[in-house]
């Protein structure tokens, strides 16, 4: 399985204005703008962690998964969420053939947390031998930054801040999360159910 981002998060879908007033960079010296480019770098930064934590895409744009066997048949999970659109289905065959799967042999079953390709009928299209699967799909929470839940907006400017904050530190472990923006999406992480296997537990 293999999940690739076709498009970028647009620049001007990145509220580089809020985060300037959020840090309180000092304005109106003619020199607004200088450090716009590290500001974006950091933004981008935080967004892509939290959508790492929570599994959850925020601002809307293009992907292309890449399957080569079906876990089950009856129904493809989507490697991300919310899904708005599958785009595109194509199978590959060994030698790099490829046949679109027609949009009427499979559906799109839409959920916050967990969203499904469905079949039409009883299974997916079978993945030729050697070959793959090519799903196209938009996802994302909201098409630009004003769409975003309150929260999330904020936990992205509290992460990119602390990003700004210890740019020079060298110290801080990988998966370091300040507290602040845990608490703030913690909500929207997905919740994983497992059995310890000979305890019976789920946790």
């Amino acid at each position: 399985m293999m999940l690739s981002e076709e498009t970028a998060i647009a620049e001007a879908a990145l509220p580089v204005v809020q985060f300037r007033s959020h840090l309180r960079l000092g304005s109106g010296f003619g020199e607004d703008g200088l450090q716009d480019d590290l500001l974006k770098g950091f933004l981008r930064a935080a967004i892509a962690a939290i959508e790492a934590r929570t599994g959850k895409v925020l601002i809307s744009r293009d992907f292309s998964w890449i399957v080569y066997d079906w876990t089950e048949s009856g129904g493809a999970r989507l490697p991300v969420a919310p899904v708005s659109a599958v785009t595109a289905f194509v199978l590959v065959d060994r030698d790099a053939v490829e046949v679109a799967v027609a949009a009427d042999r499979y559906w799109l079953e839409q959920d916050a947390q967990r969203p499904v390709l469905r079949p039409a009928g009883t299974v997916l299209p079978m993945i030729p031998a050697g070959g793959h699967a090519r799903i196209a799909l938009t996802a994302g929470m909201a098409a630009d930054w004003g769409g975003l839940p309150a929260d999330l907006g904020q936990a992205v400017l509290l992460l990119a801040a602390h990003y700004y904050e210890y740019r020079d530190e060298t110290a801080l472990g990988p998966g370091c999360m300040p507290f602040g923006v845990s608490s703030l999406i913690d909500r929207y992480r997905t919740l994983r159910l497992s059995t310890r296997p000979g305890s019976g537990t789920v946790r």
